[in-house]
């Protein structure tokens, strides 16, 4: 007889430090940081948002050549357009005179499902210990054959209606992002306004569900740790608080622009860069945009994504996409096992 036990799956109260790295596409999110977290007793998260199937097996690869901790990997759920050609073709016209500027063409506004059926072969194959959804829930069929494969599934979640859909479904626990998260807000609606109830008003609101809840929003302290595990998180997740970490993959005007409060006093939520709302700190490109931009993702990610790779290569703050959550002023630079350390309860 088979004495051979399969492994156990993956729970957020099994981390010896209650700390998600929440992943972050676009580049801050590398598997050199995912490493030093999971390493270091919290979970590292990769992001495949943005990137091809091979480009995400290369990375999970390249993480499990480090650490045999248990990690995450984060897909964005694929939804219809919602975007109407003349919304789009009116934007671009108030995006030309960013384009001449920066002397480059606006890109390609397509819609596309991000390899959406390419990374779910991957992850079947692969199996990381987590895999966790943002911008909607995946029906139970692709949920159960992931837990099939010993993964354990995650939802994002913003409010009550979205994390009751994701248990129908079969989530194992709900990322609950409040509106002081930087970056996107993982609504499901990809046309309407997110919730505003605060972080711990929607924790409160999801107390009574039988399901590990993660709190993620504003999270740069151990104090803000111990204030979410106080209600009935089991662990946070933090994005904002790694952005200046020596691992990143965050672009330097980005970083700059963090350690520059002087600079950037406050953050804002916008559709500008990608045409769903996102949290950054407030500068010129959101001034400029904010009001005619439309929701229409990812068509509008798309077509600003020329803009945004001049504006880097510029070394413009002005130009970027600079998500950070509320508490951005309290994050530091350093290795990211010390500031996993510094946000322990």
């Amino acid at each position: 007889m088979n004495s051979e036990r399969k492994p156990r799956r993956f729970s957020p109260r099994s981390l010896e430090l209650p700390v998600i790295q929440a992943p972050m596409a676009g580049g801050p999110s590398t598997p050199e940081l995912a490493v030093a977290v999971s390493a270091g007793g919290g979970l590292g998260f990769l992001a495949a948002g943005y990137k091809t199937a091979d480009a995400m097996r290369a990375d999970i690869d390249a993480v499990r050549e480090h650490t045999g901790a248990p990690f995450g990997v984060n897909l964005f759920v694929p939804q219809p357009s919602v975007i109407t050609p003349d919304a789009l073709q009116r934007y671009a016209a108030s995006l030309a005179p960013d384009a001449e500027r920066f002397g480059v063409e606006l890109g390609d506004p397509r819609h596309d499902d991000d390899g959406w059926d390419r990374k779910l072969e991957v992850l079947l194959d692969l199996a990381p210990a987590v895999v966790s959804f943002t911008f909607d829930f995946p029906g139970a069929d692709v949920v159960d054959s992931l837990k099939k494969r010993g993964v354990y599934v995650m939802a994002t979640v913003t409010g009550r209606d979205e994390a009751l859909q994701a248990l129908t479904r079969g989530a194992d626990a709900l990322c609950v992002q409040g509106p002081e998260a930087g970056g996107h807000r993982g609504t499901f609606d990809a046309a309407g306004a997110p919730p505003e109830v605060p972080l711990h008003g929607i924790l409160e609101e999801l107390s009574d569900l039988d399901v590990p809840l993660v709190a993620a929003g504003g999270i740069t302290t151990a104090n803000e740790t111990r204030a979410a595990l106080s209600i009935g998180a089991a662990a946070v997740q933090a994005g904002t608080a790694f952005l200046r970490a020596g691992e990143a993959g965050t672009k330097p005007a980005h970083r700059a622009a963090l350690a520059s409060p002087e600079h950037f006093t406050t953050t804002a939520v916008t559709r500008a860069f990608s045409g769903r709302n996102a949290r950054g700190l407030y500068n010129a490109f959101m001034r400029r945009h904010d009001a005619d931009a439309p929701y229409g993702y990812p068509e509008i990610h798309h077509l600003t994504t020329p803009l945004r790779a001049a504006a880097s290569a510029a070394g413009d703050p002005e130009g970027l996409n600079l998500w950070a959550g509320i508490n951005y002023r309290t994050t530091t630079a350093g290795p990211a096992a010390s500031i996993l350390r510094s946000l322990a309860p």
